[in-house]
């Protein structure tokens, strides 16, 4: 696990500093100079654009962790394996971008009532899909060479700052709305440039293709594994998607701007998973290509547990103090209306960064046609409970929607693993973790009722009354969250951490 951590707490700095400037464009630029519909109007855009990517991939992420292994050779720089992982997604794209188009009408006339603004911009999520195809597909290159951190860098960092850039300049009126969609756009533009130039410079890849590797083994087994990724891309790509599109079509642009505020402030709870998961599948991959069994639990219990460790902490710290969010936050009195929003899909963060590493397992194995049956229901289940609920209740009832339906889809997967591949990312200490989230959430009940009247008392405005009790609450909770995972001994990494750092300031010999 050496690598495995060193590679993932770097990342997760990346991600975490990515998000500090995430949150200062999202909460103190896109509320206070972007109108909501607006700010969904960017939403809808990158969804969209994220969806054709996904679909052009024709799979190549998954088919790079899955077959890199097999063409894994120094001498011969993996015998040509980067060519195909460009020239594959090139061909998707061009099939999917040609449907896209043909479909324009139909698509159109879904947004026409309620979103008009977004299909003024249709034909601009094109170059938008292609620059956020190859940005991850560069990334997932970069992955099985496990260089995460340059490519995380520029994704949660350099695209969040370049973006910022955009944000002000529109803010100012400096450009035309038209002129920040475009500004938008070669932003991914600038990072796709910089990802490939990256791994150039790695000297590990090369667009010479070895046609004599290519057994017919490989072939078939490449083409079939190809085909079901096709197909199940259909289902897994659309539904994460689905809450956007069904929001601004039935509610319109303005309630997706307040949901994408909602959104962005429950992704912060998977952000540690993006650089743990990221850099601990290729290792996945590889132990079960050798039929590791043992070390594929290993991996996929000790990933699980400690995002329930960091994430259930993110989460517990959000909510907590969510009515502080939106009091400090320009215009907060707007979006407020997606506080249950964050609670629930905080939770379907929360339970996709724990168990997302067990169903990876299933993707590498030789049952992952399987897989294809759990992300039917997936999607089947997100669009019936999305109908159900959204009418109900509104934003609130799409995020219920997400989190019932991926509770269902984890659990069915994750029991199917156990079944067949013998593998499972749970383990005793979850219980434990989930009791000590309980009980945090607890004593934060008992300060709110108690402590917090009394603060409001000692200061002449609420806001600053506000930040006090959530500057005390957030040091209570993590101190007292620190003490006990440590004298609970439930993570020997996180002990080792924090002895090391007691060494340090000479509280521990």
């Amino acid at each position: 696990m050496g690598v495995v951590v060193k590679q993932s707490i770097k990342g997760t700095i990346v991600n975490y500093l990515g998000v500090a400037i995430g949150a200062f464009t999202t909460f103190f630029i896109l509320t206070r100079y972007l109108t909501a519909e607006e700010v969904g109007l960017t939403r809808v855009l990158v969804e969209a654009a994220t969806l054709l990517s996904g679909l052009s991939q024709l799979g190549t992420s998954a088919s790079i962790l899955r077959y890199y292994p097999y063409f894994k050779d120094e001498k011969n720089k993996d015998n040509g394996f980067f060519f195909w992982s460009i020239v594959i997604p090139l061909i998707g794209f061009a099939l999917f971008s040609l449907v896209y188009v043909i479909l324009k009408t139909p698509i159109t006339s879904y947004f026409a009532e309620k979103s008009e603004l977004f299909n003024s911009f249709y034909f601009y999520v094109l170059p938008l899909a292609f620059f956020l195809l190859y940005v991850t597909v560069f990334e997932a290159n970069a992955n099985v060479l496990l260089r995460i951190v340059v490519p995380k860098f520029v994704r949660e960092v350099l695209v969040r700052v370049l973006s910022l850039g955009c944000y002000l300049i529109y803010a100012f009126r400096l450009i035309s709305l038209e002129g920040f969609v475009i500004a938008f756009c070669g932003v991914y533009a600038v990072a796709m440039i910089i990802d490939i130039v990256y791994l150039f410079r790695l000297g590990k890849i090369s667009i010479r293709p070895n046609y004599a590797f290519l057994t017919p083994e490989i072939k078939r087994n490449y083409l079939f594994y190809t085909a079901f990724l096709v197909m199940a891309s259909l289902a897994t790509t659309i539904t994460p998607f689905l809450n956007t599109f069904f929001i601004s079509a039935k509610m319109g642009l303005t309630f997706t701007g307040i949901y994408t505020i909602a959104v962005f402030i429950a992704s912060v709870i998977e952000v540690p998973y993006r650089s743990l998961g990221a850099i601990s599948q290729p290792h996945i991959s590889q132990a079960v290509k050798d039929n590791d069994i043992a070390e594929v639990n290993k991996l996929c219990k000790s990933v699980s547990l400690h995002q329930l460790l960091v994430g259930g902490f993110v989460f517990i710290v959000i909510w907590i103090n969510i009515d502080f969010i939106f009091a400090v936050i320009p215009n907060g009195s707007v979006y407020e209306s997606g506080k249950w929003v964050v609670f629930f899909l905080g939770i379907t963060k929360l339970v996709y960064s724990t168990l997302n590493v067990g169903i990876t397992v299933l993707s590498f194995s030789k049952y992952y046609y399987n897989s294809l049956i759990f992300t039917i229901i997936l999607t089947v289940t997100a669009i019936v409970f999305n109908i159900l609920f959204i009418p109900q209740w509104g934003m609130t009832g799409a995020a219920f929607a997400t989190l019932l339906s991926n509770v269902i889809y984890y659990l069915l997967m994750l029991g199917y693993n156990k079944i067949r591949i013998k593998t499972s990312p749970f383990s005793y200490k979850q219980i434990v973790v989930i009791a000590l989230m309980c009980f945090l959430l607890f004593i934060n009940y008992l300060w709110s009722r108690l402590v917090s009247p009394n603060i409001m008392e000692l200061f002449d405005t609420t806001v600053l009354a506000m930040f006090a009790d959530f500057v005390l609450k957030t040091m209570l909770i993590s101190i007292l969250s620190l003490v006990l995972v440590y004298n609970m001994k439930i993570s020997e990494n996180i002990n080792q951490i924090i002895d090391k750092c007691l060494i340090k300031i000479r509280i521990r010999k």
